[in-house]
């Protein structure tokens, strides 16, 4: 048999008698690419032979010694059939249409976080923006009025209970520290009677001679411990109730005075630059400017007469709870104190139940660590 002529390096496939390839042989059309790194002596390189149906090379990869570049080889070239190029024309869609759906379905969330975050902070900024135009009347404000040269808006019936409330607190504070510095001291008192009639009680067991006369003052001593315990429940009550008065009571009405401060000098402020805008000159780029500045004023003057309202309000109730609050402050101190001096003990336990004022029992404590073991 004659030998066969040399094959070409690109895959052999038959075609038909006008050069198209056969339809036949794209069920079996394979290929192998196989990129092919510098080699060596035994470099080989490998094509792929396509035939008919039966043939007894079908499916039959053969290799030839590489006859390229060693450093640029040659890729094989492939010549699949119009059927098969379809098929894989449609796969691609299919594949980049998916990945296009996907593509998609991944950046629309993005897009709506970005939007989100861009209008966060946008308002973030307006706020900062009007922060800082309001800081800046009211700073303005304040100095002129310290200069003189500025207009104040003033409630003068307002502004006097708020000095005479001002000056209230203070006299309390001062009272409420004083009745605390002799609630201190007298329990110092009260200690060293303790302590005084536990030394007359030993010393009356152990003078016989002197028995009775130590007995008479360890009594006396006791006594006195007993009813300087009951008069210190009272002066704790007392300083408790003015505590609460002062600093829970009048420091919530003082609170709102303050708000009702900083409105005032808003209002004040914002009254000064609707002033300082009628006085120019009206146009077309002021017009705008004067009503956005009327529309801040009355805002700013609506919150201004609700709080001045709310802290009239306020000022009435606090005078009044304060003076039915000292009233029973102020008469409890004054009959605890004189039955405790008078020596009036059953006066003294009447006070504390007239005011329901319960006193510790020295063992209410609770039992020590020691004691629970």
């Amino acid at each position: 048999m004659a030998e066969a002529p040399a094959r070409d390096s690109a895959a052999e496939i038959p075609v038909t008698s006008n050069g198209e390839v056969s339809d036949s042989q794209e069920e079996h059309f394979t290929w192998d690419v196989k990129h092919m790194m510098t080699g060596g002596p035994t470099l080989k390189e490998t094509r792929i032979v396509s035939s008919s149906y039966g043939s007894p090379s079908e499916g039959i990869i053969e290799a030839e010694p590489y006859r390229g570049s060693s450093f640029f080889p040659k890729n094989p070239v492939m010549f699949p059939s119009n059927a098969a190029a379809t098929r894989l024309a449609e796969h691609a869609q299919d594949v980049s249409g998916h990945a296009g759906g996907l593509k998609n379905t991944q950046s629309g969330p993005v897009v709506i976080t970005d939007d989100i975050s861009k209008n966060i902070a946008l308002e973030k900024l307006e706020q900062v923006k009007k922060w800082s135009i309001s800081t800046y009347k009211c700073t303005r404000q304040v100095l002129s009025e310290k200069l003189g040269r500025g207009s104040k808006t003033v409630d003068l019936e307002l502004e006097s209970q708020i000095e005479i409330l001002r000056d209230t607190k203070k006299k309390y504070e001062n009272l409420l520290r004083l009745a605390r510095q002799m609630a201190t001291q007298f329990y110092q008192v009260v200690q060293t009677q303790r302590q005084l009639g536990d030394a007359f009680g030993e010393l009356s067991v152990k003078s016989p001679e002197l028995h009775e006369e130590f007995g008479y003052n360890a009594e006396t001593q006791k006594l006195l411990c007993k009813n300087g315990e009951t008069l210190l429940g009272a002066i704790n009550f007392f300083i408790a109730s003015v505590n609460t008065l002062v600093n829970k009571t009048i420091e919530d009405t003082l609170i709102a005075v303050k708000h009702y401060e900083n409105a005032r000098i808003e209002y004040d402020a914002y009254r000064t630059d609707l002033e300082e805008l009628n006085l120019g000159p009206r146009d077309a780029i002021t017009i705008p400017k004067i009503e956005q500045s009327q529309l801040q004023f009355q805002i700013h003057k609506e919150k201004f007469d609700k709080l001045r309202g709310s802290v009239s309000v306020k000022l009435k109730f606090l005078d009044e709870n304060k003076i039915k609050v000292m009233h029973n402050q102020l008469l409890l101190f004054h009959n605890a104190v004189s039955a405790y001096f008078a020596g009036n003990q059953h006066q003294l336990e009447q006070v504390l139940k007239q005011f329901h004022i319960k006193l510790k029992a020295p063992g209410s404590e609770g039992p020590s660590w020691l004691e629970e073991q």
